[in-house]
């Protein structure tokens, strides 16, 4: 015998002893065994462990049942599969037992065994069979009418377990659902509300049929009598049911309304409730199939809304209270015509209908125009609502509104592009008015209910509509007041006041508060004193914006307002916070950031307390905890216009600033960096030598292609050292400049940290503050680029290099103008001689460019020849850098080289595609005014061009013809629009190319007369030429992309082109054959992954113009077409899923075989490598969008799905690749959550 089977039969003994405490011991013993994972038992312990408990059920002593219930949950995963049903077996027959507490402990018991059962993913049989063994014996205990609290806890157990279990016992369906349905016609209230859950959880997962069986059964029922108390039940039955099983309610939809409708109008409070709230299930389930119904549901809401009998709203506002009374003293003589308050249930109906009203709102944003204008003024109305749950729903209500009304992220506002304003904005800035009116009175009622939903209504309209609450302040203002001063209030009753204050303040210009400063301040900085932090920490927040209110330091005209009488209030409250060291991290930060503003806005009233103020920032500096914010905050002191005299800090305050930029916290770094900046501009008098190389010291080692941000930052701070203290700069001229030089040299270098270069490189020749001159750093950056040919490790291979040299080359010459000449003299020869290096004619020619670009090299008389020599050069490389060259120089000297341009792209033919590049860099990069004279003559010339055969051609020409197009709107889209017509396909491909080079991300002149003609562009998408099509598509991806607003109106006409051209076209595939081999080719696969691309762009800006069911339709079409484009459903199905996670579910059934396919398919044995790659690589992707399904919680009600997931989990190849991919998804989510708190 085992120690472990020895100690448990020592357990059982002592479980049968005679004292009570004994048997506890021992249970609670055996239930900590149990827990253990390593206990192991024989089979004879199991049977005796087993028949032990099931005794125990029914000890004498309550808390040994209660212990012994406790332990089955354990015993399920340790005990052998038949243990487990006589378990189930015993308990089960306990529940019919005539003993009330046994049936209780035993129907416990079985809660806890199903609770405790493997889901059924994990593939056991041991679940489905004892569900099985379970669901035959509820079945047959819910059959016994007579005894109500059996078939309680029958149904009880049975929703556990179709909760939990659903999916195993699909042969259990039909025979659960007929012994549920008689139960909706029980007696007592309690049965059908369990069968109502009961049903609930049967059906996500029932078959369809089944369904059907269920709505019918509900339908008939429904449809028969007169309105019962049966009705009620039904009606709720159908809620539950919407609910639960959602989307497939809507193909019963059509039947269903009529009848709901019909209730409503009963006279019978319950059954109005139960009825809008079918109506919010159908609502936010079946959003498609209720639209034809919405204007219907939407009435009957209204009506309701207002539904009161009990009480007269027109009465004066002063007779409320005594009304109240009134009703309270009716109660002692109530006759049958007149009912008390209490029981009044009329504010059921009107909080269910204002639910339902919600649900409208947020599921239909695109009938927000006619929502203002009928259901908003009712809605405001209704404010004045007497019930405070109704109250608190109704604004509820309304704040969704204001939600839906906010523009989504990605769309123009209405500043950009000249489109006039959204019209459910100016809609809702006619209602404001009322709204405040509405609400400013309930800011001082008693109940905080109330006000704090009035608070949060108030703080959505002023996100929502900034600036439009300034003329009602003084209405307002009151409200606030009282909130944040009365006695009674709650913390989170001030907290939400002065978050509301806050975003009032942010919102709106600084003028409308003056008059009421000496109001609200006092208040502010009594809570600034709250002992709660958080109180304090809002305070602290609204001070630091009061202080920017009251003077304004960026406005043009000084303020007129005199902020001296509140200067000491302010300081004193926010001081004591700011020395206090043991509060709140929260409160700490956001003093030191509220006295910052303090010090630059009023530093110079601040007088004596100045100094020791500063002194105290100092300190923070010091702290770990405290240093970024204090770093920020100096940032903010150093630059204030009042120059704050920061001397007695800086001596010890800088070096403090330089050993930061050694931590490793790259904010601090940053903010350090921005810091110094600004220290070293405005402070430049009182920086001493030793401070400085303090700092100085530090800046080498930030300087590297490692973090591009850093380094620029660090480059800006060295040019203004350079600028201020050339002398500084000698010392480490010898360390920085070597980092400066790899980063030039490096592949990485652009944008910003290009910039800082070119500015330093300009700083050093023109301060002198190295020792290095123009020509010893001209050498230093072309000297690699001129090594032997022998050592090919100096060479720089990377293209960008050659850019980031020939730049710096250029910031150097427009620098020192005088050595410019000779140079330029230099790089003509050296592209010239034959001895020259491939890579330094390169560089040369770049050079040339970009130095042409600023200076102009009229003068050089051999360097067109030289260029056009270039372009018959054997060498790629060399032909295009002297492509871009002529391009540049043209910029520079646009009189002499265009015409010369133009001529030489007129008689070449073969150097066409060269120079068209150059005429591209000309067009891109010079000003429009100096652009006009040439128009006519270069778009003449394009035009020429633009049906040319060669593909590569065409493009330029096309990208020419865009950017010109720029210059001068009005008189040239209408040109491209006429070529529209034109009888070449090639023509109308380069027009429509042209307009995609048009729509650019930032605001243009052009966007108003796009807007109105690029309907016509987008008609190519019916073009008869394959071509023409996929441009078009192409085109419109890139409006939907960069300019939604462009597109969001035309979306109804083009989207169906748009679906056509994803479908697989039999005829555009032919066979081609290839020596023995045949091999398929379909030309239309271009333009299907063009559509599909649009597609996945139109769910980032257009999300809310789409009906997502028919582009589902497509999606599903698209996941089992080819590699290329199964591969971009994928990845659409996914986002699909955080999207609009509901019309994924209602469609998964379909969605869900085509993933299955690709997860399942195998490769044939003998396939090429890249064949097994592929389908690796579809595998992964399928994988991807499956975790992304499952990530929706009602998935994996879905049989479908559910099976799917077995599938994979019991498939170890999938579930290896199924665990990667979660592992991945999981890093890199924490990842983006580390990057965003750097």
């Amino acid at each position: 015998m085992t120690n472990v089977s020895y100690h448990i039969s020592n357990l059982l003994e002592k479980m049968t002893s005679t004292d009570k405490d004994f048997r506890f011991m021992a249970t609670n013993d055996l239930m900590m065994e149990l827990q253990k994972d390593s206990i192991k038992l024989d089979e004879d312990s199991e049977k005796k462990v087993v028949a032990m408990l099931l005794k125990l059920l029914e000890d004498k002593n309550g808390e040994v049942q209660n212990l012994a219930v406790k332990c089955l949950g354990p015993l399920v995963s340790k005990v052998k599969e038949y243990q487990v049903e006589t378990m189930v077996d015993t308990l089960c027959s306990n529940m019919m037992s005539d003993k009330e507490q046994l049936r209780d402990i035993s129907s416990m018991g079985l809660k806890t065994v199903i609770a405790e059962l493997p889901p059924s993913s994990t593939g056991l049989s041991l679940t489905a069979n004892v569900c099985k063994k379970i669901t035959s014996q509820l079945i047959g205990a819910m059959g016994k009418q007579d005894d109500v609290s059996v078939q309680l806890e029958a149904l009880d157990i049975l929703s556990d377990m179709l909760g939990r279990l659903s999916s195993t016992l699909v042969s259990f369906h039909p025979s659960i659902l007929s012994s549920l349905l008689p139960q909706l016609t029980s007696q007592r209230l309690a049965v059908r509300k369990r069968a109502i859950i009961a049903l609930g959880h049967l059906v996500p997962s029932c078959s369809t049929a089944l369904f059907t069986e269920l709505t019918e059964h509900l339908l008939s029922e429904l449809s028969r009598s007169q309105p019962t108390s049966a009705t009620r039940t039904y009606i709720q039955c159908l809620a539950t049911v919407s609910r639960q099983g959602g989307h497939r309610v809507g193909e019963h939809l059509e039947k269903i309304i009529p009848m709901v409708v019909k209730f409503c109008n009963v006279e019978d409070d319950e059954l109005r409730e139960y009825c809008f709230q079918a109506f919010e299930a159908f609502v936010r389930r079946c959003p498609k199939e209720m639209s034809p119904h919405i204007p219907t549901v939407i009435k009957l809401c209204l009506k309701y809304i207002t539904y009161d009998p009990n009480y007269n709203y027109d009465a004066d506002d002063d007779q409320d209270d005594s009304m109240d009374t009134e009703n309270g003293e009716d109660e002692d003589q109530e006759s049958d015509d007149e009912y008390s308050d209490d029981d009044d249930m009329s504010w059921k109906v009107r909080r269910s209908s204002v639910k339902c009203l919600e649900a409208v709102i947020s599921t239909r944003r695109d009938l927000l125009v006619e929502l203002y204008g009928s259901v908003s003024p009712n809605l405001v109305a209704r404010f004045k609502e007497r019930e405070e749950n109704v109250k608190t729903d109704i604004f509820l209500a309304f704040i969704a509104l204001l939600k839906q009304t906010r523009l989504p992220q990605g769309c123009l506002t209405a500043s950009d592009a000249g489109t006039k304003e959204d019209p459910s904005l100016a809609l809702l800035k006619k209602q404001v008015p009322s709204i405040v009116k509405a609400l400013h009175k309930q800011l001082k009622e008693k109940s905080m209910k109330s006000r704090q939903g009035c608070f949060s209504l108030l703080t959505e309209l002023a996100n929502v509509l900034p600036g439009a609450l300034g003329e009602h302040i003084p209405a307002l203002i009151p409200g606030i007041v009282y909130s944040l001063t009365d006695k009674s209030t709650s913390s989170n009753m001030k907290i939400d006041a002065l978050s509301f204050l806050h975003v009032l303040l942010c919102n709106h210009s600084p003028e409308v508060f003056h008059p009421h400063i000496k109001v609200i301040l006092p208040p502010v900085v009594a809570c600034i004193e709250d002992p709660f932090y958080k109180i304090t920490s809002e305070a602290l927040l609204v001070t630091q914006q009061i202080v920017k209110i009251m003077r304004p330091l960026e406005s043009p005209t000084p303020s007129t307002f005199d902020a001296k009488p509140y200067v000491k209030a302010l300081f004193t409250g926010t001081l004591k916070r700011l020395k206090a060291a043991d509060i709140d991290q929260e409160v700490k930060e956001r003093a030191i950031s509220c006295m910052g503003y303090i010090v630059c806005h009023l530093g110079d009233q601040l007088g004596g307390d100045l100094q020791p103020t500063l002194q105290i920032f100092l300190e923070r500096l010091k702290n770990e905890i405290t240093r970024l914010t204090t770093v920020k905050t100096l940032t903010l002191v150093a630059a204030s216009p009042l120059k704050i005299d920061l001397r007695p800090v800086l001596t010890e305050g800088v070096p403090i600033l330089g050993s930061f930029l050694r931590k490793n916290q790259r904010a601090l770094k940053l903010s350090t960096l921005t810091a110094l900046n600004v220290v070293v501009k405005n402070y430049s008098d009182s920086l001493k030598p030793p401070m400085i190389e303090s700092v100085l010291n530090e800046l080498p080692s930030l300087i590297s292609e490692s973090d591009m941000h850093v380094s620029q930052m660090a480059l800006t701070l060295l040019t203004c050292m350079a600028k201020v203290c050339p002398s500084s700069l000698s010392k480490i001229g010898a360390s920085v400049l070597p980092e400066v030089f790899t980063l030039i040299h490096s592949p990485l270098l652009q944008g910003g940290a290009l910039g800082a270069i070119l500015e330093f490189l300009q700083a050093l020749v023109v301060t002198k503050a190295s020792n290095m001159g123009f020509n010893e750093l001209l050498k230093a950056l072309t000297g690699p680029f001129y090594g032997s040919q022998k050592s090919t490790e100096s060479l720089p291979v990377h293209r960008q290099s050659y850019y980031s040299v020939a730049k710096c080359v250029a910031a150097l010459s427009s620098a020192c103008p005088k050595e410019a000449s000779g140079m330029v003299t230099n790089f003509i020869q050296e592209v010239k001689s034959a001895k020259s290096l491939d890579s330094a004619r390169i560089l040369s020619f770049l050079c040339l460019g970009e130095v042409g670009r600023s200076m102009n090299l009229g003068g050089q008389k051999e360097l067109k020849t030289v260029i056009l020599e270039a372009f018959s050069s054997p060498n790629e490389e060399i032909k295009s850098a002297a492509s871009c060259a002529l391009g540049n120089i043209c910029v520079g000297n646009l009189e002499e080289y265009l015409p010369f341009m133009l001529k030489e792209i007129g008689s070449q033919p073969k150097r066409q595609y060269l120079l068209l590049h150059s005429l591209k860099e000309v067009i891109s990069a010079s000003s429009a005014e100096s652009l006009k004279p040439h128009v006519e003559e270069i778009w003449a010339l394009l035009f020429k061009h633009c049906e040319c055969a060669e593909e590569g051609t065409r493009n330029v020409v096309a990208e020419c013809l865009g950017k010109l197009t720029l210059v001068n709107p009005s008189q040239l889209l209408p040109r491209l629009k006429k070529q529209l017509s034109s009888g070449s396909p090639h023509a109308r491909s380069t027009v429509v190319t042209a307009i995609k080079f048009t729509i650019v991300d930032q605001p243009q002149p052009i966007d108003a007369l796009l807007k109105g003609c690029i309907g016509d562009f987008l008609k190519t998408l019916q073009d008869p030429d394959l071509n023409v099509r996929r441009v078009a598509l192409v085109m419109f991806n890139s409006a939907a992309h960069n300019k939604p607003a462009l597109i969001r109106g035309l979306l109804g006409s083009v989207l169906p082109h748009l679906y056509t051209e994803t479908q697989i076209r039999k005829e555009l595939i032919r066979e081609v054959e290839m020596g023995p081999f045949k091999h398929t080719v379909d030309d239309g696969l271009d333009v299907r992954k063009a559509a599909f691309e649009c597609m996945y762009t139109l769910l980032d800006s257009c999300l809310d113009c789409l009906d997502i069911f028919e582009y589902l339709n497509h999606v599903e079409e698209g996941l089992k077409d080819h590699y290329d484009i199964r591969m971009l459903t994928f990845i659409m199905l996914a986002r699909l899923s955080t999207l609009s996670p509901s019309a994924v579910v209602q469609r998964l059934d379909r969605l869900v075989e085509p993933l299955k396919a690709t997860c399942t398919t195998k490769v044939k044995a003998g396939s090429v490598k890249q064949e097994f790659e592929k389908q690796e690589e579809l595998r992964r992707s399928a994988m991807r969008a499956v975790a992304a399904l499952l990530s929706i919680s009602e998935v994996e009600k879905s049989p479908a799905m559910a099976d799917f997931a077995s599938q994979i989990r019991s498939n170890a190849e999938m579930a290896s690749i199924f665990e990667s991919i979660q592992r991945d998804a999981t890093s890199t989510s924490s990842l983006t959550d580390t990057m965003d708190t750097s």
